[in-house]
């Protein structure tokens, strides 16, 4: 039937849904742009000019820097996932106290906190593996440059970058994901109690975004060979020793 019949309405609404639509659209793109654009961008642009140029090297410090950014732009969409997920779950199951709790102080902090977290824990892998001893073969065994393929040419003790990455990884990882998790446990908990199915439909609606984002992060095929998290490189270490 309609929202209505009456032009002085109809045109009006046109303009504040069209409005709103687009706004949706550039929030939840810029999301998802940054999620498929990120990490990709740290190993496709050298792998297409080894394609077109035929010359796979790299040089010492050209493979700190990917690997650096690689690890740093991985490990904070990783937080950012988990911090959006927090969101959602203060504002669909804390929704009168949402303001008071995600001010734009505390949101300001949770970023700059993730992104600062993110590229820390990478600097910290990143001159972990590189103060290493290499005197094995330069091939990298990757057509990108992680710690676990540029750890396997050192010919000194690796036990320490090895830990690091067990114990820091782990820990990193290990929180964002229950965070995220259990967030949508949350988040799905209450929206099944709620009577209406209009009311279920609006809360949904709220979190559907960062739901599909992570989802589209964490089951990619295009995600996968292009960027590593920290699980993923705990895994690798596990397999390789």
């Amino acid at each position: 039937m309609g929202l209505s019949d009456l032009p002085e309405v109809r045109y009006p609404l046109f303009v504040v849904f069209a409005i709103t639509y687009q706004v949706i659209l550039v929030g939840n793109g810029a999301i998802l742009l940054a999620i498929d654009i990120f990490c990709p961008s740290a190993t496709v642009p050298k792998m297409l000019d080894n394609l077109l140029t035929g010359n796979n090297s790299i040089s010492l410090l050209g493979s700190a820097l990917q690997l650096y950014f690689l690890v740093a732009l991985t490990g904070t969409e990783v937080f950012l996932l988990a911090i959006m997920a927090y969101d959602r779950y203060v504002a669909i199951c804390f929704p009168l106290c949402y303001t008071f709790i995600m001010t734009k102080g505390h949101c300001a902090q949770l970023a700059s906190g993730t992104w600062a977290t993110g590229f820390l824990n990478s600097l910290l892998h990143t001159v972990s593996t590189f103060r290493l001893s290499f005197c094995k073969s330069n091939r990298v065994n990757q057509y990108y440059c992680d710690i676990p393929p540029v750890v396997a040419l050192s010919c000194s003790s690796t036990y320490m970058a090895e830990m690091l990455v067990f114990i820091v990884g782990s820990i990193l990882a290990i929180s964002a994901f229950l965070t995220t998790i259990i967030s949508y446990i949350y988040i799905i908990s209450t929206i099944l109690k709620i009577q209406s199915v209009e009311g279920k439909q609006k809360a949904f609606s709220t979190c559907v975004g960062t739901l599909y984002s992570f989802i589209l992060f964490t089951n990619s095929p295009a995600s996968i060979p292009l960027t590593v998290t920290p699980t993923l490189t705990l895994l690798s270490f596990s397999f390789m020793y």
